[in-house]
This record gives C-alpha cells, sequence and structure tokens, in this order.
C-alpha cells in the first residue's frame, strides 16, 4: 500500500493526538515509526524532521535519545489536517 506524504504526516500527528502526547507529556521519537512498513523508515524519519520544522511536534532532548511532542499552541490546525486528511475527528 502506498501513502502519500500527508497520510504519513497525518497519521504521526493522528497517533500523538489520539494518545495524548501534547505540550509537556513526551514520547522517544522512533515511536513515530510505529505502524508503517519498515521499508518506509528514511520517509518517516524526514517527514518527522519536516514536522519539527514546521512546528507542529516540538521536542526535548534528554541523555536518553530524543522525545516528541504535540505543540499545545497549534492543537486546532493539527486536528484540522487531521481531519482534512484522514477524515478523524475529536
Amino acid at each position: 500500500m502506498e501513502f502519500s506524504d500527508e497520510e504519513i504526516k497525518a497519521t504521526m500527528l493522528y497517533h500523538l493526538r489520539r494518545k495524548k502526547v501534547i505540550g509537556g507529556v513526551h514520547t522517544h521519537f522512533d515511536t513515530l515509526k510505529r505502524g508503517f512498513p519498515s521499508q518506509l523508515g528514511k520517509d518517516i524519519d524526514k517527514i518527522a524532521k519536516q514536522l519539527i520544522k514546521e512546528g507542529l511536534i516540538i521536542t526535548k532532548p534528554t541523555s536518553y535519545g530524543l522525545q516528541v511532542s504535540l505543540n499545545k499552541e497549534r492543537i486546532k490546525e493539527i486536528e484540522e489536517f487531521i481531519f482534512r486528511i484522514l477524515g478523524y475527528k475529536f
């Protein structure tokens, strides 16, 4: 099955939003790859870094690895993007 970049972005954001990984709650960067085929690993990394640059995902460096969470100031924009691409509503 083929995934577009927009679908991958929306799926990553949906996963974080569904798990309530927002603001002060963090998860490891590698969890963004879960649920996708392993051959998409490099694409997932590239798209995740793009989301960080766009400011939709914020990072927190720790001694045990990079942690990520959704930017709580842009949560409405994130939810609208997820709804537009995937059709999921919160």
